[in-house]
């Protein structure tokens, strides 16, 4: 069969760029889930605690992650910006990841601990009081809701079934250690963890 045979057939293309897409992944994305690097946690990673697990949620209902990466890529650009480039391993427990690939907003992989949690009030509440040229929308609902902790300890136990080690203890005190905390709450505690894990490479 000769190339032009296959140019003049459309669904003859169709099929052979399919395979050849398919090949492609495949050879790419099967050898990562044999790789201890992608499959073990990093030294240290805990599972988000039930404050920052609703935070979390909080975070991707209010579509922060469609701005803002959670990855920082193996670049010096990137490094010198942001920090020690994103592993694997530090996303072992994430379902889903947040990796994203849009950054109408800085990179947040390695936020944890860079402001206080002053700082992350100030900003969610309106982000032009502490940074000026920000395009960012304001979140003041964020203090006047509050986190209803009933479905807390589901979440917990279902993320258990796929691989993140919460204990029965965890799934127990859930409910009572985000009931009737402000929302706001919940969302500086997962952003001040966010790339903790590792500090320096």
């Amino acid at each position: 069969m000769k190339h032009d045979d296959i140019e003049r057939s459309l669904p003859l293309m169709v099929v052979m760029i399919v395979i050849a897409l398919s090949w492609g992944g495949m050879v790419e994305i099967v050898p990562l889930m044999f790789h201890d690097d992608t499959n073990e946690p990093t030294e240290g990673l805990k599972p988000l605690s039930a404050l920052e697990l609703e935070g979390r949620d909080i975070y991707i209902r209010e579509g922060c992650h469609v701005c803002h990466t959670q990855m920082v890529r193996p670049f010096r650009a990137e490094t010198e910006r942001y920090g020690p480039y994103s592993v694997a391993g530090e996303h072992v427990y994430e379902h889903p990841f947040l990796w994203g690939s849009k950054r109408t907003g800085p990179d947040l992989a390695r936020l944890g601990g860079r402001y206080s949690d002053e700082w992350h009030r100030a900003h969610m509440y309106n982000p032009r009081d502490v940074v000026p040229e920000s395009i960012m929308p304001s979140y003041p609902w964020l203090f006047e809701n509050t986190v209803d902790g009933r479905d807390t300890p589901k979440k917990m136990k279902a993320l258990r079934m796929v691989g993140v080690p919460y204990t029965e203890e965890d799934i127990e005190t859930a409910k009572a250690a985000v009931d009737g905390k402000p929302e706001i709450e919940a969302l500086v505690a997962y952003l001040q963890q966010l790339g903790t894990v590792i500090t320096k490479r």
